[in-house]
């Protein structure tokens, strides 16, 4: 029983050596995937989703990425709300493609010891490219749209957009930064992961363009604190970023479909409220500059 007891209190610590040992890799920005955009728009093009089709004149286009499990109600919700307010709502899954949309899998997302901000940075800025190729879309009327760890990741990508620094896994620039930043017009967070593995204050933030944060004040997944902390430093570095936090909302306040073993609760009241939120950000951006 002793030796048991020695054996299994090992296993227990190498495991826990080496979750440390991959979260400091993330924190690092190494990526365990490497390739060019191409590669990447590849990858990740069977499962994007357009909402509208994006047929007819560029449309402005808004980039929406899930939260750590994956796309869910919320994205397609969202979807259709931008897609009334004129925007084609491309549905960024970064999930499926991986194989990550699976309750084991999802959950070594969430728990950042599997595609952490950083590097789902490179699928944004690979979305960035396949919008502008794309002439029924207009790269350059681009919000950027994301929920928790979608939040995060945007965030990283406005950062290796103002740096410039190559996201975690992409090998080369195709377009200039310069250029792909100058066709967001503005981003929109919903409670997005601000702890410690967020890099994105690590450059200036004067470049960016108008951030909302939508914030929980009884949040039990993020920290708000941290969050309210990380924006006001941002601001700091020149941000244009404006904060709005719901004092009774929870985690994923907008989300429907939920874990069976996850205890957030959906609320249309808070939906609604931040839908509202959205439009007077969405009617106050600075028309495009080209």
């Amino acid at each position: 029983m002793r030796r048991a007891l020695i054996w299994t209190a090992g296993v227990l610590a190498v495991l826990v050596l080496l979750a440390g040992a991959n979260t400091l890799r993330n924190r690092a920005g190494i990526a365990f995937e490497s390739g060019t955009l191409q590669d990447r728009i590849a990858r990740l093009a069977p499962a994007a989703h357009f909402m509208p089709d994006g047929q007819g004149a560029p449309h402005p286009v808004a980039i929406l990425l899930s939260g750590c499990d994956g796309v869910h109600d919320n994205m397609y919700w969202w979807a259709e709300e931008l897609a009334g307010l004129g925007y084609a709502g491309l549905i960024l899954d970064s999930h499926g493609p991986r194989g990550l949309d699976k309750l084991e899998s999802w959950r070594l997302v969430c728990a950042g010891q599997v595609l952490p901000g950083a590097e789902r940075a490179g699928d944004l800025v690979a979305a960035l490219e396949a919008v502008r190729a794309d002439p029924a879309l207009d790269g350059d009327n681009v919000l950027l749209f994301g929920a928790s760890h979608g939040g995060w990741t945007a965030m990283e990508a406005l950062a290796d957009l103002m740096a410039p620094a190559l996201p975690a896994g992409i090998k080369a620039w195709e377009t200039p930064p310069a250029e792909l930043l100058a066709g967001i017009r503005g981003a929109v967070l919903l409670y997005p992961y601000c702890g410690a593995l967020n890099g994105s204050a690590r450059s200036p933030w004067d470049s960016a363009p108008p951030v909302l944060m939508i914030l929980g004040g009884h949040d039990t997944i993020i920290s708000t604190p941290a969050c309210r902390k990380l924006a006001g430093s941002l601001a700091g570095q020149g941000a244009r970023i404006s904060v709005r936090e719901f004092a009774e909302a929870d985690h994923g306040f907008d989300q429907r479909e939920k874990s069976f073993l996850s205890s957030l609760v959906f609320d249309a009241g808070l939906r609604d409220r931040a839908r509202e939120e959205v439009g007077a950000f969405l009617a106050g951006l600075p028309g495009r500059s080209r």
